[in-house]
């Protein structure tokens, strides 16, 4: 009897994240061709989306795959009620380990990216009529990574970007001039974090090239942005909020410091947060 249902349970967890990515009929599976690459991406679509709605994009991190984060971060469901279309791209497979992962900021010369990504954007836009200045990118770890790279190298395609444990890395940071116009940020970062720790010791490993201290980064973004005011958020005895405001053209800069948090993606249950829900309230400041 214990064994049968055991058995149950562990079928539940294995299956239960494929039920739900094949058979929900709301999702749209298919190949996006660039440079020479078959990348496939998960659409999620809502029931009754009006034309022109917005899209989010949701970088995986690295060595996850799309239905990882559709079940982790559960944006799917905000989108029902919104309304708006959700893409999660799959990354390239790293030469050197086979895991997918984003090449954003780390100095890959064979792996165009971004320019995947944004051709991507315009071609859902295109095919499902969403709003072309009402797209944003988010991204968990070295998804993360790579919203920053888009927002410094694409923001005439993505509105917003959003940041979950990932960071700015040491290449973008270098080349932080050449970023056209400010856009709004946001960044989540567990203090405890070990992975991509918020003060600036990241791993130069593997290509990876580091990264500045995510308060360096912060502000950075809070001066390109010319923001003027700054509201302490008092949330919750292991959480710092900081939200910069009064900037040009309302493109606001929101830091979220998780005292007591490592590596992972913050729910309401292990940190006192919803990322996901988070994450929307962001980008619907601009909507």
């Amino acid at each position: 009897m214990k064994n049968g249902i055991l058995l149950k349970i562990v079928l539940i967890l294995i299956l239960g994240p494929l039920l739900y990515y094949s058979c929900n009929k709301r999702l749209y599976t298919s190949t996006f061709h660039h440079n020479k690459i078959d990348h496939e991406h998960v659409l999620y679509i809502p029931d009754n989306l009006s034309e022109n709605a917005p899209l989010v994009f949701v970088l995986h991190s690295y060595g996850r795959y799309p239905k990882d984060h559709m079940q982790s971060l559960q944006l799917d469901s905000l989108a029902e009620v919104h309304k708006f279309a959700v893409c999660y791209p799959q990354g390239t497979l790293d030469v050197n380990t086979g895991q997918p992962y984003w090449s954003g900021g780390l100095g890959s010369k064979s792996t165009d990216d971004v320019g995947y990504i944004t051709a991507l954007a315009k071609e859902l836009q295109i095919t499902y009529k969403l709003d072309t200045d009402r797209t944003f990118t988010c991204g968990i770890s070295n998804g993360g990574f790579m919203s920053y790279t888009l927002a410094a190298e694409a923001p005439g395609v993505f509105k917003a970007a959003a940041s979950v444990t990932g960071t700015m890395t040491e290449i973008v940071w270098k080349n932080r001039k050449a970023i056209p116009k400010p856009i709004p940020v946001l960044q989540i970062s567990g203090v405890k974090d070990n992975v991509v720790p918020i003060d600036g010791s990241m791993s130069t490993e593997y290509g990876w090239g580091g990264a500045p201290h995510m308060d360096t980064v912060i502000n950075y973004w809070a001066t390109f942005n010319e923001c003027v005011e700054i509201d302490t958020l008092a949330i919750s005895n292991t959480i710092d909020a900081y939200h910069y405001k009064t900037c040009i053209n309302d493109n606001e800069v929101w830091y979220y410091k998780l005292k007591e948090f490592g590596h992972d993606l913050p729910t309401l249950k292990n940190s006192g947060i919803n990322a996901n829900e988070l994450i929307w309230e962001f980008f619907s400041k601009y909507i």
